[in-house]
């Protein structure tokens, strides 16, 4: 959530990057997903975020976290009218130009996080990989609940974000067969 708190050099920009940061953060959307949403597909009445299916991906509804609702209000209604500058466009992300954001555009503004995570390789595939990974191993999400806001076709993509527990492991052997 460090990644909500930056500060913009342009102010236009703040909320629409607060905006797609927190669908990276909240959601774990691949920048694929961010860079094809379309205004309608946020429903900010019910809460919900709508993700298309894609070749490796299943459409799905995604709960907003309670933190997105004002940002992606605010965007929506305000900043992204103003980066338009009188254009027409159902693309959600708009850039400082006016036209629809690009892939390019998604990972240069999270490369300048990088000084927050010292030693890290972040980009926005790994911060999508350590969302889904916090929600197997420290939210303790059901595998099936991972698969289906991840948008994983197969429960064997879910599984690659599993950490296998040390100790827990350690135990089962013990029990299962004791050495002594």
């Amino acid at each position: 959530e460090l990644l909500l708190e930056r500060e913009e050099r342009y102010p236009a920009l703040k909320l629409k990057n607060q905006s797609l940061i927190s669908l990276l953060i909240f959601q774990g959307l691949s920048t694929g997903e961010i860079i094809r949403m379309k205004v309608h597909h946020i429903d900010l009445d019910s809460g919900k975020i709508f993700v298309k299916e894609r070749k490796n991906t299943m459409r799905r509804h995604l709960d907003m976290h309670p933190k997105q609702y004002r940002i992606l209000d605010r965007y929506i209604n305000e900043s992204r009218k103003e980066l338009l500058k009188g254009r027409v466009s159902d693309a959600l992300f708009i850039g400082k130009l006016g036209v629809a954001a690009s892939t390019c555009e998604v990972g240069y503004l999270v490369e300048q996080f990088d000084s927050l995570f010292p030693g890290r390789n972040l980009n926005p595939t790994t911060i999508r990989q350590s969302v889904i990974a916090n929600w197997l191993n420290e939210k303790k999400f059901s595998l099936e609940t991972v698969q289906l806001m991840a948008g994983h076709r197969f429960i064997s993509t879910t599984l690659r974000y599993r950490r296998n527990n040390q100790d827990e492991k350690r135990l089962l052997i013990n029990r299962f067969h004791p050495l002594g």
